[in-house]
């Protein structure tokens, strides 16, 4: 350690740091390598090691696809395209190398995939990112589009509606490691999530990180001080690309098949926007917590219901209205209210939202269960198994039941709700009062 421990006072806020290192971002980066690596270690079941795993690689591709949205202010709905072209071109390599032709190291393989999903960035963003706002939107929906049912037009590389499939056993083992066994394949993505997410981290405060929020914000004013805006659009998108296509390698790898039906839609693209947003597009780790959402999402919520799409749409468009910023905004505004000592005036408050979200839950799920029977499961009979309970879709008591079990809780929500916005009101004048008197001092 070379320098001593200074503390830097300004106004406001303190800095404990030992030069050149900065002690909390140390501690973060420490925390997030440990629960990595100790994560299958905890939970050891099989299904538990697939999600992690999904986990991995899904947060390299959330990430990119901040890149564009949270850090460039662009809007895709075709980052699904570099992601799934990166898994074909991988996991051809990866039959290549299996058939005894060229042999590149399984380690290698999301490098492959990443310069895959930098190419097709280079090519198809530079005239994507020609263009901004809906305008750019509406060109990567397109080209996602394209991309999509061309897919049908070369079975001989996408494989048709089957997919590719491959072997990822080949070729001599890395340091005692054939990735065959899924606990060896997880702690290969985790590296890469881990390396991966360092170097997004550090792309933010790049000169080039640095004006592309600039140009997100102010590209005019961009503009006119001599930076062209559409070159670092571009770059972005290339960086983003690049990413992205580690993460469908990844992917490959631990699935071992790829099909174009699942990996270049646009449902798959509008999965990435959703989930990041839900996650905190605003700040860097909420593409952390949308990539842990969507497995959970994906996996554990469809076991549940077949109407879970439909629950996570109802989720985004609260989320848009109530809190825009995501999850991670949510975190980040406690965590100030918490930091100003005034957190314990909002435990019952929070219990009492709880409470009367329980309800509403419980109410709403009914009906929407029982809609969902009656349009689809109608041939099962008029019973529906709720959560243990048999409910009778045919009868009226079910229906009755279901929406005064809702009113109550929207009325009980709505009550607690009150009481929260106005506490919470008279805390962040207080909290503005703070910092002004602060800065007096």
């Amino acid at each position: 350690m070379t320098g001593t421990t200074t503390t830097t006072t300004a106004a406001t806020t303190q800095y404990y740091r030992f030069k050149p290192w900065n002690i909390g971002r140390f501690l973060i980066w420490s925390l997030f390598a440990i629960v990595l690596i100790v994560s299958p270690l905890l939970f050891k079941s099989s299904l538990a090691l697939t999600m992690l795993s999904q986990m991995g690689y899904l947060i390299i591709i959330c990430l990119s696809y901040n890149i564009l949205l949270g850090q460039g202010g662009m809007l895709s709905f075709g980052h699904a395209v570099y992601v799934g072209l990166g898994s074909f071109l991988a996991i051809h390599v990866m039959n290549m190398g299996d058939k005894g032709g060229l042999q590149i190291p399984l380690v290698a393989i999301p490098l492959v995939g990443g310069l895959a999903g930098m190419f097709f960035a280079i090519l198809l963003g530079f005239v994507t990112t020609k263009k901004s706002g809906t305008t750019f939107a509406m060109i990567t929906l397109g080209i996602g589009e394209l991309v999509a049912s061309m897919a049908l037009m070369f079975p001989s590389f996408f494989g048709g509606e089957g997919g590719i499939t491959t072997n990822r056993v080949y070729g001599p083992s890395f340091f005692g490691f054939n990735f065959g066994p899924q606990i060896q394949v997880y702690y290969l993505i985790a590296a890469y999530c881990f390396v991966c997410t360092a170097l997004m981290y550090a792309f933010t405060g790049t000169p080039l990180g640095r004006m592309l929020n600039a140009v997100r914000d102010n590209p005019e004013r961009v503009e006119f001080i001599g930076y062209n805006t559409q070159r670092v659009r571009y770059f972005a998108f290339i960086i983003a690309g690049f990413f992205a296509g580690i993460g469908g390698g990844l992917a490959s790898i631990n699935f071992e098949i790829v099909n174009a039906a699942d990996s270049l839609s646009a449902i798959r693209s509008g999965g990435y926007l959703l989930f990041t947003f839900l996650g905190g597009a605003v700040f860097f780790f909420g593409p952390i917590i949308g990539a842990v959402l969507l497995v959970f999402a994906s996996i554990l919520l469809s076991e549940l219901s077949k109407a879970w799409q439909l629950y996570f749409g109802l989720v985004f468009v609260f989320m848009v209205m109530f809190a825009p910023g995501g999850i991670a905004s949510l975190v980040m505004m406690n965590l100030r209210v918490a930091k100003f000592g005034k957190f314990n005036r909002f435990w019952l408050l929070y219990v009492a939202l709880a409470v009367a979200l329980v309800p509403v839950v419980v109410g709403a799920a009914a009906l929407i269960e029982m809609i969902y029977h009656i349009q689809l499961n109608s041939a099962l009979g008029p019973k529906l198994n709720y959560f243990g309970v048999a409910i009778d879709t045919s009868a009226a008591a079910s229906w009755l039941g279901a929406a005064a079990i809702l009113a109550v809780g929207l009325a009980a929500l709505e009550v607690a709700r009150r009481r929260f916005v106005r506490v919470w009101g008279q805390a962040q004048e207080e909290i503005e009062a703070e910092i002004k008197r602060r800065e007096a001092a």
